[in-house]
């Protein structure tokens, strides 16, 4: 009984408080339940959707060597002759000229001609080109004509150095070769007899 004498209305109890174990017990049941229902949704769709299975188109994946783009490819030819250019001024070779043959040729993209004093300066010089190369870590590199050093040839792909001795550079003349343009060239027009 309360202070004022009258009774009070029993209250409503509410229901025990469930523990933390026992909610979580009964979660799975209704994750269980929702999964059920979802395949009956899908009964509802035609046949023909049910049997045919999703295409997966695998994505192509780029190779290292094919991210690298063309300015890459070019910074790293630039690299390649000023390394070059700079061994040949240590080594003291004469009457170095560079020819800028992208655009010409599919071979290369530099072409470097120069002159040793003597044989023995000729190898030296390229024996330290060489070395530098191999050094910066240029792994294609072709080297042709040590053996009689009259006109060395290195090949780096990128950049193909010429050192000759003056009367071989004399005769070859390759700076004509490379430099002229087609409109210089005499023409010569066949005429039918």
């Amino acid at each position: 009984m309360s202070k004022t004498g009258a009774k009070k209305a029993p209250s409503k109890v509410a229901p025990p408080k469930k523990s933390a174990s026992v909610k979580k017990a009964a979660a799975p049941k209704k994750a269980a339940a929702t999964k059920t229902a979802k395949p009956k949704a899908a009964a509802k769709t035609p046949a023909a959707a049910k049997a045919a299975p999703k295409a997966v188109i695998p994505k192509k994946v780029a190779s290292p060597k094919a991210k690298k783009s063309a300015a890459a490819v070019r910074d790293s030819a630039t690299e390649t002759l000023n390394l070059v250019l700079a061994r040949l001024d240590d080594m003291k070779a004469e009457e170095t000229v560079t020819i800028d043959l992208r655009g010409k040729s599919a071979f290369s993209d530099y072409m470097v001609v120069t002159t040793g004093r003597s044989n023995r300066h000729v190898g030296a010089v390229a024996e330290n080109v060489a070395k530098g190369l191999k050094e910066a870590g240029q792994k294609k590199l072709h080297v042709e004509g040590l053996s009689n050093c009259d006109w060395v040839l290195i090949d780096t792909g990128e950049v193909v150095l010429h050192v000759f001795r003056p009367e071989v550079r004399e005769f070859y003349n390759l700076e004509r070769l490379w430099t002229q343009s087609p409109s210089d060239e005499p023409r010569i027009d066949l005429k039918a007899v």
